[in-house]
């Protein structure tokens, strides 16, 4: 079951760094669109803006549930290498637990925030502004997956391979 986990969680932090990375070069092409628009062609391309936003939010996101899995999230490591071995490992089993709660609760509350938000639309792209939260919801449950994985790998004695091996 656990192999089957981590599996399922590599590749998809591998896939959502894809998207990160695919997400940061739409990003980039989108404002430079809108620089040569602005300033060569003298009209400013509406959706431009609107578009770099939504990107960002889907780049952060998927970046942020990757960087849990990955171990690459903020941290108090001094105050957890001062701690006894069996210590420390409760610790390290709250802290995801701690980090696994706020996921579901950020998955839950963007779900609830992205449902209120569908009937209205993004006014220069035309798109529903309830986009704008999915990935939030989407983050949040592979936060939680991916912290669930860290608690079982944390038991068993082993380390969670980060996406990019």
């Amino acid at each position: 079951m656990y192999k089957a986990l981590t599996l399922f969680n590599a590749t998809v932090a591998r896939w959502c760094m894809y998207a990160a990375v695919a997400g940061l070069i739409g990003i980039v092409a989108t404002v430079s669109w809108q620089v040569f628009g602005r300033y060569v062609l003298n009209d400013t391309p509406t959706w431009a803006e609107s578009t770099a936003l939504v990107l960002i939010l889907y780049v952060t996101m998927f970046g942020a549930a990757v960087g849990v899995r990955d171990a690459g999230h903020i941290g108090l490591e001094s105050l957890l290498i001062l701690a006894p071995d069996g210590v420390r490992l409760k610790l390290e089993v709250v802290i995801h637990l701690l980090v696994g709660s706020f996921g579901l609760v950020m998955a839950w509350n963007g779900g609830i925030l992205a449902e209120s938000v569908m009937a209205y639309k993004i006014p220069t792209l035309g798109l529903p502004e309830g986009i704008n939260h999915i990935p939030s919801v989407i983050a949040g449950v592979l936060i939680a997956l991916f912290s669930l994985e860290h608690i079982i790998a944390l038991i068993r004695g082993e380390e969670v391979e980060p996406s990019w091996h």
